[in-house]
């Protein structure tokens, strides 16, 4: 399977995913429908399935526009059949995807929003706004609860999964991790590497999860400079999980 990341908007990506040797394709995210039907052309391949991972539409703005140019099912989480543009397909955790020879399963990842879900194509990982590159999304919906059972599951996944995530957000939420685990040889040094991509305005996704697990804040609560600084924030914080990953999502709310 081909993976082709597709700007959209100011900071979003889309992905088309392209099984080569049928030409049947995906597009996961279309935040917009034009530079998604012009890649669908210049690939010359025939569009099966939008793979929505969630309603915001910064990621589904596009499935009108694409509906309206081409015949694809609408995948998204079975609770947002009323959210997600076009949907035809309500799918949830376990599920399998297919196009072409292409299949992937169905992850459920709630906490940015009720109806989470993310992709998974042999190691590709295709999260949407749970899990960024060195951040994770907001909770629009979800409870830290929920965020830090959804992290915990994708934690799981193999350490050479490439999170492909829905935004460009890896500089910025680089500089927060700083902030609160700034002795991190890792941390330094990734963040020093993505300075210079996007000085070049290259694409610093996807990362992998075991990068992720190194330097991604919002999955280090056992971090002891982390709960440091938790504790300095908040004096009375309790440095449980849930606790410590619930206080790093408000400082970095405020950041």
């Amino acid at each position: 399977m081909k993976i082709l990341q597709i700007p959209l908007l100011r900071d979003n990506y889309g992905y088309l995913l392209v099984c080569e040797k049928s030409k049947q394709a995906a597009i996961v995210d279309p935040s917009e429908a034009d530079p998604v039907l012009r890649r669908i052309e210049q690939e010359q391949v025939t569009l099966q399935a939008i793979l929505n991972t969630h309603h915001h539409r910064d990621h589904t703005g596009g499935n009108d526009g694409i509906l309206a140019q081409r015949k694809a099912q609408v995948y998204g989480h079975k609770s947002d059949s009323a959210r997600i543009p076009g949907l035809t397909r309500g799918i949830d955790e376990g599920d399998e995807i297919e196009f072409g020879e292409s299949r992937g399963r169905v992850l459920f990842i709630p906490g940015h929003t009720t109806g989470h879900i993310a992709y998974l194509f042999d190691n590709n990982l295709f999260c949407g706004d749970t899990l960024f590159t060195a951040g994770c999304g907001r909770l629009f919906e979800g409870t830290p609860e929920q965020m830090h059972t959804s992290l915990k599951k994708l934690m799981a996944l193999p350490d050479n999964t490439k999170v492909y995530c829905g935004h460009e957000y890896t500089e910025s939420n680089l500089r927060f991790a700083m902030s609160v685990e700034p002795k991190n040889p890792k941390l330094v040094s990734r963040f020093e590497r993505v300075q210079g991509l996007r000085s070049r305005g290259v694409s610093t996704v996807p990362s992998t999860l075991e990068e992720e697990k190194q330097t991604n804040p919002f999955l280090r609560w056992d971090s002891k400079e982390i709960q440091a600084s938790v504790k300095s924030a908040k004096p009375d914080a309790r440095l449980d999980p849930v606790s410590v990953f619930t206080a790093v999502r408000k400082m970095k709310d405020a950041f």
